[in-house]
């Protein structure tokens, strides 16, 4: 039997990532009233929403099938990834080329696209419990859209590219922080060092900064493995109430290779005002048609 395991396991870690989980369904309370009528995670950053952010990061790792897990009132995330016929025809009567252009880009390919509903908000592990159907015997991605990551390449490739390295396994983003910022995150209790991939010996969400093993936090972006969901499906609570893949990730270790990487990709949490208003400026500066006017409103209001 434990032969058996142990193939399966090898079976799974051998195939390339092709599928990615979006978990879309939070309320986004800490933007309300905006986020009263538009999900949070369509808020636009300069001028796309922060899940297209998301999108286009998997599909440069070579992500295929797109899975979001939505709740109540989502449905303008469907409509997103959906063609606008009405609007798509009058940019192309107007000659309008470059605005047509950048809403058929950021369509996933007909067929690609999935919504699954969270029914019940249980947290994070939960969320990705609902996707298992979709996974099915494969590994895949999970990208939180409130972490934006900028860089080239992008954070999910670089952790494909240590995937392959380090013989597959469990890959999750990370990052330092504060010793009192660990209280906000899965910490990891770190062992050997390959490159920028850390050996995760041991993890732990949202620990006593004091207690803490290390500074070295979980982002969010993780890939995992098919076995998680055998773990996911005992519906265990933990911090919080809630249904933690922290947890789950942890009782794999031992199982299966499990690696923290730090990427060299700029993180923005756009699920904080100030994070979001980062992100905002950040991206602005970049974009060679916005900078120059941008720095000018910059230098006039920054004291």
């Amino acid at each position: 039997m434990k032969q058996a395991l142990s193939e399966s396991v090898n079976m799974s870690v051998t195939k390339p990532v092709r599928k990615a989980v979006f978990p879309v369904a939070g309320m986004g309370t800490r933007f309300l009233p905006a986020t009263k009528a538009v999900p949070k995670e369509m808020l636009p950053v300069v001028d796309k929403p922060v899940i297209q952010y998301a999108v286009e990061e998997a599909r440069e790792a070579g992500i295929e099938q797109f899975v979001f897990v939505t709740g109540r009132g989502k449905h303008v995330i469907e409509d997103h990834f959906d063609h606008a016929y009405e609007l798509e025809s009058l940019l192309e009567a107007r000659d309008k080329t470059a605005e047509l252009n950048s809403l058929l880009e950021s369509l996933p390919l007909t067929g690609s696209v999935g919504f699954i509903r969270q029914q019940q908000p249980l947290g994070l592990g939960h969320a990705v419990w609902c996707a298992r159907h979709f996974v099915g015997n494969e590994p895949f991605a999970v990208l939180l859209p409130d972490d934006l990551m900028v860089g080239t390449p992008g954070a999910l490739s670089q952790m494909t590219r240590a995937y392959d390295r380090v013989g597959g396994g469990i890959i999750v983003a990370a990052e330092e922080k504060t010793r009192e910022e660990t209280k906000r995150y899965g910490v990891v209790d770190p062992g050997a060092v390959k490159g920028n991939a850390t050996e995760v010996k041991g993890v732990v969400e949202k620990p006593d900064p004091a207690k803490a093993p290390s500074n070295l936090c979980i982002i969010g972006r993780y890939i995992l493995q098919p076995e998680i969901f055998g773990e996911l499906d005992r519906q265990e609570r933990g911090t919080g109430n809630e249904i933690q893949l922290t947890d789950s990730m942890a009782k794999m270790i031992g199982r299966m290779p499990f690696h923290a990487v730090k990427t060299d990709c700029a993180r923005f949490d756009c699920g904080d005002k100030v994070g979001f208003l980062h992100a905002n400026i950040a991206v602005g500066l970049s974009r060679p048609d916005i900078a120059p006017s941008l720095r000018g409103i910059l230098k006039n209001i920054a004291p």
